[in-house]
């Protein structure tokens, strides 16, 4: 279904007529609308490609220079907390761009969030919002990566206070949630505030979120996680933020190896792709590029364990 019959449906009942329109309404309510008609699948299915078009439409006109510029100027690198993977990825984690770390469940994926949400905290001299999906978010287990020479608990009251953990158990309130967020950013700029500014987003973890909607035959589910995908790298342009989530590995690969889970749709949002595992047998963790915009894949590195890490309390 194009999206001139899925304007001509929804005009009938939401009084949309042109693509501006469908931008302003709630996606949830034309959602549940679609679902209630006869033609449901072939209306959600116009919903998701008339996201797939926002993207386009919604990006901004920029020469190779001027993208240029603007990486230089604005998209710096933050530390991960990990010196292989900082090694690895050039400098860390790159403001401006979604970086997705994909591993096993029991790898380190919420460890190596947490780690990275103290090193920005702490070293990069600003703030970080981390949304927590699994009740998985621990202010001790952070605290324990701050180390200082002198005054620590001043130190972790500091970067402690730099965290703000919002928990959320659902697609729908990450979306409020994250619209939340624009809507503050938006209104620092105007105001000119840059005190402490937001450097790192963690979303941990987004498979959580959208595993639970993909069933079925429908694109109602899909719809929702490009949506998600596109807010999230909008927040990291728009506003020079370094966005970090995680997702789980799900059945076999090529040559029995597991893969990232949420398939094909969600592949191609992410900038970076990282592979997390874990050698159980001595507790050796290894990252990996599966993608990159400025760097080929499958290079690895060694990463710290948790024997490895130097806990401060």
């Amino acid at each position: 279904m194009g999206f001139q019959q899925v304007l001509f449906s929804f005009n009938l009942v939401f009084s949309i007529r042109f693509f501006e329109d469908f931008l302003l309404h709630d996606l949830y309510e034309l959602a549940a609308f679609a679902e209630r008609q006869a033609n449901a699948d072939r209306l959600k299915e116009g919903i998701t490609v008339m996201l797939s078009l926002v993207e386009v439409k919604c990006r901004p006109w920029l020469n190779g220079m001027e993208l240029l510029e603007d990486l230089q100027r604005n998209k710096h690198t933050l530390s991960s907390g990990d010196k292989g993977t900082d090694s690895l990825l050039q400098g860390g984690l790159r403001e401006g761009q979604l970086t997705e770390l994909v591993g096993p469940s029991s790898s380190g994926k919420t460890q190596f969030c947490m780690q990275a949400a103290a090193s920005v905290a702490e070293k990069q001299d600003g703030s970080v919002f981390y949304i927590d999906t699994g009740n998985s978010f621990s202010a001790r287990r952070i605290a324990q990566f701050i180390c200082g020479s002198s005054d620590a608990a001043a130190l972790r009251k500091r970067v402690l206070s730099r965290i703000s953990c919002h928990t959320v158990y659902d697609i729908y309130t990450v979306f409020d949630t994250l619209q939340g967020l624009e809507v503050a950013l938006k209104s620092q700029v105007k105001m000119n505030v840059n005190e402490c500014r937001l450097r790192l987003l963690v979303v941990d973890s987004v498979s959580s979120l959208i595993t639970p909607i993909l069933g079925g035959s429908g694109s109602q589910g899909r719809a929702l996680m490009v949506a998600l995908g596109y807010l999230l790298k909008k927040l990291a342009h728009e506003h020079n933020i370094a966005v970090l989530v995680t997702n789980h590995t799900v059945g076999t690969g090529e040559n029995g190896k597991t893969k990232p889970a949420l398939g094909e749709t969600w592949k191609s949002i992410p900038h970076v792709r990282l592979m997390l595992s874990r050698d159980h047998r001595n507790n050796n963790c290894t990252i990996s590029i599966l993608k990159h915009t400025s760097m080929p894949s499958g290079q690895t590195v060694r990463t710290m364990t948790r024997k490895d890490n130097q806990q401060c309390v």
